[in-house]
């Protein structure tokens, strides 16, 4: 154990002074201002306790929010892809409890849950990136309601339409769905405070913990033929997708929306041969 963390620790003063090495051929009157953020990144990593690891899996939201985050703070990490038809040692290991991704190796030790991964890297990086979460509490109180609704009110919602295999179930969760996204609508306006994003200038928790949504929201749009953030009726919460869809920390992780669809309509093939065999069995 000692042997590993001295490794770790070693493996991440390789890097800071690989980067200091590349700040030092810069001619001295240029500015290497991304060579700056990665010499943060890797100080931040190796004073916080070591190296990152996340296991996840390529299309999960969940392990799309951790992405997000980790990519907006700017900081370097092993992605390790995860399958959970047969999910490997580390992972089991690490996520006894769920056996679920993701899970983020910090040093060697396993953060679970995203959510708790956001606030996690919020607090052990807390000068490193934009802040996940505003300084002032009852702001940080507000967001994290929003982040909560996003999870246990929103997502239910959704999942109902997405799992959602005939027109009536269609429909019918369609309509439960709605309130929620415009409950959203409304706590984008109170968070965002007329700024871009629910986290203001920048995006936050909630913006990151819905966000990561919608790649699959629009997945179940094309098959359904339904449009859950319908611009006519959500100008609001319409154009924030847009704009945190274009942010690079977004998009450098977020999947390509054709394979995406592509695994929802097989998923989608699954489960009505498995509702077929169900009936004719009865």
């Amino acid at each position: 154990m000692i042997f590993r963390k001295r490794l770790v620790h070693w493996r991440s003063l390789v890097r800071i002074l690989d980067f200091w090495t590349r700040i030092g051929t810069k001619n001295q009157n240029q500015r290497d201002p991304q060579g700056h953020k990665a010499l943060a990144s890797a100080m931040a990593v190796a004073a916080a306790g070591g190296e990152l690891r996340l296991l996840g899996t390529w299309s999960s939201p969940w392990v799309i929010r951790v992405r997000v985050a980790l990519g907006l703070k700017g900081l370097s990490y092993e992605y390790l892809e995860e399958d959970l038809a047969s999910k490997s040692d580390l992972l089991l290991r690490s996520n006894p409890v769920h056996g679920k991704v993701p899970v983020l190796l910090h040093g060697g030790r396993p953060v679970c849950e995203s959510l708790v991964i956001l606030e996690y890297a919020d607090e052990a990086w807390p000068g490193v990136g934009p802040p996940l979460l505003p300084s002032d509490p009852y702001d940080r109180a507000t967001a994290r309601f929003w982040a909560a609704y996003v999870n246990d009110t929103f997502l239910p919602a959704f999942r109902a339409l997405f799992r959602s295999l005939t027109e009536e179930q269609r429909a019918a969760a369609f309509e439960n769905a709605v309130p929620k996204v415009e409950a959203l609508d409304r706590a984008l306006a109170e968070c965002s405070k007329g700024k871009p994003f629910f986290g203001g200038d920048a995006v936050g928790l909630v913006d990151v913990a819905l966000g990561s949504h919608l790649v699959w929201i629009r997945a179940v749009d094309e098959v359904a033929g339904t449009n859950l953030l319908d611009g006519a009726r959500f100008p609001g919460l319409a154009a924030w997708a847009e704009r945190f869809l274009a942010v690079d920390a977004v998009r450098e992780v977020v999947p390509d929306a054709g394979k995406v669809l592509e695994q929802y309509k097989g998923f989608r093939a699954k489960w009505i041969a498995a509702a077929g065999s169900t009936s004719k069995s009865t």
